[in-house]
């Protein structure tokens, strides 16, 4: 039976694509959601041939009330869901640090500053309150002593990129 997957994102859209990519020709159904008109995730669905929709924040309780998605998967979606919306089903986010740690955005960079040896990636369960719900996932870094902010921000891309559509697997099993 396929599965159906709606993605949230807002920006550049890597998460996104690396996540289709992993399920290609597997028996799942992605469709995008982002709330920022012209973002670059637009281009990485048309592209992919995934069906998009822009939905202002605002609309997005009436965009869902009539459709039914197996997963719900946050990937760069850069908004609080209120509790009406995630009433839907399960919704998953990955971030970039290892919750507790550096909630919130910007965390890359607050890592990188904050002077800690190691950092890495979050996958969670999406609660009302920002980075706080149930850790089902995480994958440390290292961050070297010769770093860039550049480099160690590509370090953890290429990790969420491994560890994300793995989590959301399990989760479609």
């Amino acid at each position: 039976m396929t599965k159906r997957v709606l993605i949230f994102a807002s920006g550049e859209g890597t998460n996104f694509e690396a996540i289709v990519e992993y399920f290609k020709n597997k028996d799942i159904e992605f469709e995008l959601l982002c709330n920022v008109f012209g973002a670059n995730a637009f281009y990485r669905a048309k592209k992919l041939g995934i069906t998009s929709h822009y939905v202002r924040f605002s609309d997005t309780y009436d965009f869902l009330k009539d459709k039914k998605f197996d997963l719900y998967v946050l990937a760069g979606y850069m908004r609080i869901l209120p509790p009406k919306i995630l009433d839907f089903g399960t919704f998953l986010n990955i971030h970039p640090s290892l919750l507790p740690d550096f909630k919130g955005a910007n965390a890359i960079k607050s890592a990188f500053l904050s002077g800690v040896k190691q950092t890495g990636v979050s996958v969670h369960i999406v609660n009302e309150e920002i980075d706080s719900g149930e850790i089902i996932a995480q994958q440390k870094c290292v961050i070297e002593p010769d770093m860039t902010l550049c480099d160690l921000e590509n370090k953890i891309h290429i990790l969420e990129h491994r560890l994300y559509p793995r989590v959301i697997e399990e989760f479609l099993k």
